[in-house]
Protein backbone atom coordinates (compact mmCIF):
# COMPACT_ATOMS: atom_id res chain seq x y z
CA UNK A 1 0.00 0.00 0.00
CA UNK A 2 1.36 3.45 -1.30
CA UNK A 3 0.42 5.86 1.70
CA UNK A 4 0.43 9.52 0.73
CA UNK A 5 3.70 10.96 1.71
CA UNK A 6 2.66 13.74 4.34
CA UNK A 7 0.45 10.92 5.87
CA UNK A 8 3.58 8.67 6.10
CA UNK A 9 5.75 12.65 7.59
CA UNK A 10 2.81 12.72 9.88
CA UNK A 11 3.36 9.01 11.56
CA UNK A 12 7.28 9.69 11.77
CA UNK A 13 6.05 12.91 13.20
CA UNK A 14 3.86 10.98 15.71
CA UNK A 15 6.36 8.57 16.50
CA UNK A 16 8.66 10.45 17.40
CA UNK A 17 6.58 12.67 19.75
CA UNK A 18 5.35 9.47 21.53
CA UNK A 19 9.67 8.69 22.24
CA UNK A 20 10.13 12.22 23.50
CA UNK A 21 7.40 11.97 25.73
CA UNK A 22 7.88 8.80 27.23
CA UNK A 23 12.11 10.35 27.60
CA UNK A 24 10.57 13.19 29.66
CA UNK A 25 8.21 11.69 31.54
CA UNK A 26 10.89 9.12 33.10
CA UNK A 27 13.12 11.98 33.95
CA UNK A 28 10.05 13.68 35.20
CA UNK A 29 9.30 10.75 37.38
CA UNK A 30 12.75 10.75 38.74
CA UNK A 31 12.66 14.54 39.76
CA UNK A 32 9.07 13.53 41.49
CA UNK A 33 6.87 15.69 39.26
CA UNK A 34 5.34 13.07 38.28
CA UNK A 35 3.73 10.71 41.18
CA UNK A 36 2.89 7.25 41.02
CA UNK A 37 3.97 4.82 38.48
CA UNK A 38 4.14 4.93 35.19
CA UNK A 39 4.26 1.89 32.21
CA UNK A 40 6.28 3.73 28.72
CA UNK A 41 5.82 2.86 26.02
CA UNK A 42 9.10 2.99 24.01
CA UNK A 43 9.73 0.45 21.52
CA UNK A 44 6.23 0.11 20.74
CA UNK A 45 5.30 3.36 18.90
CA UNK A 46 4.66 1.63 15.73
CA UNK A 47 1.49 -0.02 16.95
CA UNK A 48 -0.06 2.81 18.46
CA UNK A 49 0.83 5.00 15.31
CA UNK A 50 -0.05 2.26 12.62
CA UNK A 51 -3.48 1.53 13.59
CA UNK A 52 -4.87 4.99 14.76
CA UNK A 53 -3.54 6.77 11.62
CA UNK A 54 -6.62 4.15 9.59
CA UNK A 55 -9.27 5.68 12.18
CA UNK A 56 -11.59 8.52 11.37
CA UNK A 57 -11.41 11.31 14.39
CA UNK A 58 -14.72 10.00 15.32
CA UNK A 59 -13.87 6.64 15.69
CA UNK A 60 -12.98 5.14 19.37
CA UNK A 61 -10.58 3.46 21.36
CA UNK A 62 -9.94 1.86 24.34
CA UNK A 63 -6.37 1.54 26.61
CA UNK A 64 -4.90 0.31 28.92
CA UNK A 65 -2.10 0.82 31.59
CA UNK A 66 0.73 1.59 29.21
CA UNK A 67 -1.43 3.81 27.18
CA UNK A 68 0.70 7.26 26.63
CA UNK A 69 1.31 6.17 23.03
CA UNK A 70 -2.42 5.34 21.96
CA UNK A 71 -3.64 8.76 23.07
CA UNK A 72 -0.78 10.49 21.34
CA UNK A 73 -1.77 8.79 18.24
CA UNK A 74 -4.75 9.65 18.59
CA UNK A 75 -4.72 13.21 18.85
CA UNK A 76 -4.52 14.06 23.01
CA UNK A 77 -3.31 16.94 23.88
CA UNK A 78 -0.02 16.98 25.17
CA UNK A 79 0.01 19.98 27.60
CA UNK A 80 -3.29 18.16 29.10
CA UNK A 81 -1.65 14.92 29.01
CA UNK A 82 1.76 16.39 31.18
CA UNK A 83 -0.29 18.39 33.28
CA UNK A 84 -2.46 15.35 34.28
CA UNK A 85 0.48 13.11 35.02
CA UNK A 86 1.81 15.94 37.57
CA UNK A 87 -1.46 15.73 39.04
CA UNK A 88 -2.74 19.28 37.74
CA UNK A 89 -6.25 20.74 37.87
CA UNK A 90 -5.76 21.51 34.04
CA UNK A 91 -5.05 18.00 33.44
CA UNK A 92 -7.31 15.50 31.39
CA UNK A 93 -8.52 14.02 34.88
CA UNK A 94 -8.05 17.08 36.84
CA UNK A 95 -5.23 15.92 37.87
CA UNK A 96 -6.96 13.06 40.02
CA UNK A 97 -6.41 10.26 37.21
CA UNK A 98 -2.98 10.04 36.70
CA UNK A 99 -0.53 8.32 33.92
CA UNK A 100 -3.15 5.23 33.73
CA UNK A 101 -6.59 7.20 33.18
CA UNK A 102 -6.24 9.68 30.75
CA UNK A 103 -9.91 9.99 28.46
CA UNK A 104 -10.65 12.47 25.71
CA UNK A 105 -14.41 11.68 24.62
CA UNK A 106 -14.02 14.86 22.30
CA UNK A 107 -11.82 12.93 20.02
CA UNK A 108 -12.87 9.51 20.83
CA UNK A 109 -10.06 8.17 23.57
CA UNK A 110 -12.78 6.50 25.98
CA UNK A 111 -10.04 5.94 28.21
CA UNK A 112 -7.03 4.46 29.34
CA UNK A 113 -7.78 1.48 32.53
CA UNK A 114 -5.09 0.17 34.70
CA UNK A 115 -6.83 -3.53 35.57
CA UNK A 116 -5.77 -5.73 32.78
CA UNK A 117 -8.60 -6.76 29.74
CA UNK A 118 -10.17 -3.91 31.61
CA UNK A 119 -10.70 -2.05 28.28
CA UNK A 120 -12.11 -5.15 26.39
CA UNK A 121 -15.14 -5.23 27.50
CA UNK A 122 -15.56 -1.40 27.27
CA UNK A 123 -14.64 -1.62 23.51
CA UNK A 124 -17.34 -4.60 23.11
CA UNK A 125 -19.89 -1.95 24.50
CA UNK A 126 -19.23 1.49 22.53
CA UNK A 127 -19.06 -1.27 19.38
CA UNK A 128 -22.00 -2.10 20.27
CA UNK A 129 -23.47 1.53 21.15
CA UNK A 130 -22.51 2.95 17.53
CA UNK A 131 -24.22 -0.62 15.88
CA UNK A 132 -27.09 0.33 17.67
CA UNK A 133 -27.28 4.01 17.20
CA UNK A 134 -26.63 2.91 13.32
CA UNK A 135 -23.44 4.83 12.91
CA UNK A 136 -20.68 3.33 11.04
CA UNK A 137 -18.25 4.13 13.66
CA UNK A 138 -15.63 1.69 15.00
CA UNK A 139 -13.86 1.33 18.03
CA UNK A 140 -10.23 -0.18 19.17
CA UNK A 141 -9.35 -2.01 21.53
CA UNK A 142 -5.93 -2.26 22.74
CA UNK A 143 -4.54 -4.65 25.54
CA UNK A 144 -1.36 -6.43 25.77
CA UNK A 145 -0.40 -10.45 25.87
CA UNK A 146 -1.33 -10.59 29.48
CA UNK A 147 -4.93 -9.55 28.91
CA UNK A 148 -5.37 -12.68 26.59
CA UNK A 149 -5.55 -14.99 29.59
CA UNK A 150 -8.33 -13.29 31.37
CA UNK A 151 -12.05 -14.39 31.52
CA UNK A 152 -13.32 -11.02 30.93
CA UNK A 153 -11.36 -11.12 27.84
CA UNK A 154 -12.83 -14.60 26.77
CA UNK A 155 -16.13 -13.18 27.38
CA UNK A 156 -15.97 -9.88 25.59
CA UNK A 157 -14.54 -11.63 22.50
CA UNK A 158 -17.55 -13.97 22.31
CA UNK A 159 -19.74 -11.23 23.15
CA UNK A 160 -18.25 -9.39 20.13
CA UNK A 161 -18.36 -12.03 18.18
CA UNK A 162 -22.07 -13.24 18.19
CA UNK A 163 -23.13 -9.84 18.28
CA UNK A 164 -20.41 -8.79 15.24
CA UNK A 165 -19.96 -5.10 16.82
CA UNK A 166 -17.35 -3.14 14.86
CA UNK A 167 -14.56 -3.52 17.66
CA UNK A 168 -10.83 -4.28 16.13
CA UNK A 169 -8.98 -5.88 19.07
CA UNK A 170 -5.49 -5.23 18.99
CA UNK A 171 -3.16 -7.56 20.68
CA UNK A 172 0.36 -5.75 21.55
CA UNK A 173 2.30 -9.20 22.30
CA UNK A 174 5.55 -7.24 23.74
CA UNK A 175 6.61 -10.68 24.89
CA UNK A 176 6.57 -10.20 28.49
CA UNK A 177 3.96 -9.80 31.20
CA UNK A 178 5.45 -7.77 33.82
CA UNK A 179 8.01 -10.71 34.44
CA UNK A 180 6.47 -13.65 33.16
CA UNK A 181 7.46 -14.53 29.38
CA UNK A 182 4.50 -15.27 26.87
CA UNK A 183 6.55 -18.21 25.61
CA UNK A 184 5.34 -19.64 29.62
CA UNK A 185 2.22 -17.92 29.47
CA UNK A 186 0.89 -19.85 26.98
CA UNK A 187 0.99 -22.78 24.54
CA UNK A 188 0.50 -21.20 21.27
CA UNK A 189 3.06 -19.49 19.24
CA UNK A 190 0.98 -16.89 17.96
CA UNK A 191 -2.17 -15.90 20.17
CA UNK A 192 -4.01 -14.41 16.91
CA UNK A 193 -4.80 -18.06 16.47
CA UNK A 194 -6.99 -18.04 19.06
CA UNK A 195 -9.33 -15.66 16.87
CA UNK A 196 -10.57 -19.02 15.64
CA UNK A 197 -12.54 -20.43 18.55
CA UNK A 198 -14.67 -17.48 18.14
CA UNK A 199 -15.44 -17.48 14.51
CA UNK A 200 -13.23 -13.98 13.61
CA UNK A 201 -10.76 -13.00 11.82
CA UNK A 202 -7.03 -13.21 13.69
CA UNK A 203 -3.76 -12.00 11.67
CA UNK A 204 -0.37 -11.41 12.65
CA UNK A 205 1.28 -8.48 12.18
CA UNK A 206 5.36 -6.76 12.23
CA UNK A 207 4.53 -4.13 15.33
CA UNK A 208 7.94 -2.74 14.69
CA UNK A 209 6.77 -1.83 11.49
CA UNK A 210 3.59 0.91 11.23
CA UNK A 211 3.21 0.66 7.60
CA UNK A 212 2.50 -3.21 7.81
CA UNK A 213 0.44 -2.37 11.15
CA UNK A 214 -1.58 0.46 9.26
CA UNK A 215 -2.44 -2.17 6.22
CA UNK A 216 -3.80 -4.93 8.50
CA UNK A 217 -5.48 -2.09 10.55
CA UNK A 218 -7.01 -0.40 7.56
CA UNK A 219 -8.06 -3.92 6.46
CA UNK A 220 -10.18 -4.90 9.72
CA UNK A 221 -11.48 -1.19 10.67
CA UNK A 222 -13.10 -1.29 6.89
CA UNK A 223 -14.58 -4.39 7.65
CA UNK A 224 -15.84 -3.64 10.83
CA UNK A 225 -17.52 -0.37 9.13
CA UNK A 226 -19.11 -2.38 6.58
CA UNK A 227 -20.79 -4.78 9.57
CA UNK A 228 -18.88 -7.67 8.89
CA UNK A 229 -18.16 -7.69 12.59
CA UNK A 230 -14.83 -8.01 15.10
CA UNK A 231 -11.07 -8.85 14.02
CA UNK A 232 -8.24 -9.83 16.11
CA UNK A 233 -4.28 -8.31 15.41
CA UNK A 234 -1.91 -9.12 16.95
CA UNK A 235 1.43 -6.91 16.81
CA UNK A 236 4.70 -8.58 17.79
CA UNK A 237 6.54 -5.85 19.39
CA UNK A 238 8.57 -5.50 22.35
CA UNK A 239 8.78 -2.72 25.28
CA UNK A 240 12.39 -1.62 25.58
CA UNK A 241 12.09 -0.29 28.99
CA UNK A 242 10.92 -2.26 31.90
CA UNK A 243 6.98 -3.06 32.67
CA UNK A 244 6.81 0.06 34.71
CA UNK A 245 9.50 3.13 35.43
CA UNK A 246 11.37 2.20 37.96
CA UNK A 247 11.57 -1.62 37.25
CA UNK A 248 15.30 -2.70 35.72
CA UNK A 249 14.09 -5.87 33.73
CA UNK A 250 16.73 -7.99 35.54
CA UNK A 251 14.29 -10.94 33.94
CA UNK A 252 15.61 -10.23 30.58
CA UNK A 253 18.76 -11.27 29.14
CA UNK A 254 21.13 -8.49 27.40
CA UNK A 255 20.95 -10.88 24.22
CA UNK A 256 17.00 -10.39 23.97
CA UNK A 257 17.27 -6.67 24.32
CA UNK A 258 20.12 -6.01 22.49
CA UNK A 259 18.32 -7.83 19.23
CA UNK A 260 15.22 -5.84 20.08
CA UNK A 261 16.78 -2.60 20.21
CA UNK A 262 18.59 -3.93 16.50
CA UNK A 263 14.80 -3.30 15.31
CA UNK A 264 13.83 -0.04 16.92
CA UNK A 265 10.71 1.18 14.68
CA UNK A 266 12.14 4.84 14.76
CA UNK A 267 15.25 5.20 13.40
CA UNK A 268 14.74 1.73 11.08
CA UNK A 269 11.35 4.13 9.43
CA UNK A 270 13.41 7.00 9.39
CA UNK A 271 15.44 5.25 7.46
CA UNK A 272 12.90 4.20 4.95
CA UNK A 273 11.37 7.44 4.33
CA UNK A 274 14.88 8.85 3.73
CA UNK A 275 15.49 6.45 1.02
CA UNK A 276 11.99 6.59 -0.32
CA UNK A 277 12.02 10.42 -0.91
CA UNK A 278 9.73 11.09 1.72
CA UNK A 279 12.12 12.38 4.11
CA UNK A 280 15.85 13.61 4.36
CA UNK A 281 18.19 14.29 7.06
CA UNK A 282 17.41 17.99 7.35
CA UNK A 283 13.47 17.59 7.34
CA UNK A 284 14.17 14.50 9.72
CA UNK A 285 16.26 17.15 12.20
CA UNK A 286 13.86 19.60 11.63
CA UNK A 287 11.14 17.39 12.36
CA UNK A 288 12.78 16.48 15.45
CA UNK A 289 13.32 20.10 16.77
CA UNK A 290 9.70 20.86 16.56
CA UNK A 291 8.86 17.58 18.75
CA UNK A 292 10.96 18.50 21.43
CA UNK A 293 9.77 22.20 21.70
CA UNK A 294 6.28 20.75 21.66
CA UNK A 295 7.51 18.72 24.72
CA UNK A 296 9.55 21.79 26.07
CA UNK A 297 5.81 24.08 26.09
CA UNK A 298 3.71 20.73 27.54
CA UNK A 299 6.34 20.78 30.63
CA UNK A 300 6.24 24.11 31.50
CA UNK A 301 2.33 24.52 30.71
CA UNK A 302 2.14 21.34 33.30
CA UNK A 303 4.93 22.67 35.79
CA UNK A 304 2.98 26.48 35.87
CA UNK A 305 -0.55 25.03 36.24
CA UNK A 306 -2.47 25.11 39.76
CA UNK A 307 -2.90 21.75 41.39
CA UNK A 308 -6.10 20.85 42.72
CA UNK A 309 -8.45 22.75 45.07
CA UNK A 310 -9.76 20.95 47.72
CA UNK A 311 -13.22 22.36 46.21
CA UNK A 312 -12.67 20.22 43.22
CA UNK A 313 -12.75 17.15 45.28
CA UNK A 314 -16.08 16.23 43.73
CA UNK A 315 -16.06 17.11 40.39
CA UNK A 316 -16.69 14.85 37.90
CA UNK A 317 -18.15 12.24 39.59
CA UNK A 318 -21.55 10.57 38.16
CA UNK A 319 -22.55 9.00 41.12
Amino acid sequence: MLLPQEQLRQMYRTMLTIRSFETHIRELWKQDFVSGTCHTYVGEEAVGVGVCAALRSDDCITSTHRGHGHCIAKGADLKRMMAELMGRYSGYCLGKGGSMHIADFAIGILGACGIVSGGVPMSVGAGLSAKLRGTDQVTVCFFGDGATNQGSWHEAMNLAAIWKVPTVFVCENNGWGITMSVKRAVRIENLADRAVAYGIPGVVVDGMDPVAVYEAASGAIERARRGEGPSLIECKTYRFEGHWIGDDAPYRSKEEVQAWYARDPIPAFEARLIQRGVLDTAKAEGIKAEVEKALQEAIEFAKASPEPSPESLFEGLYA
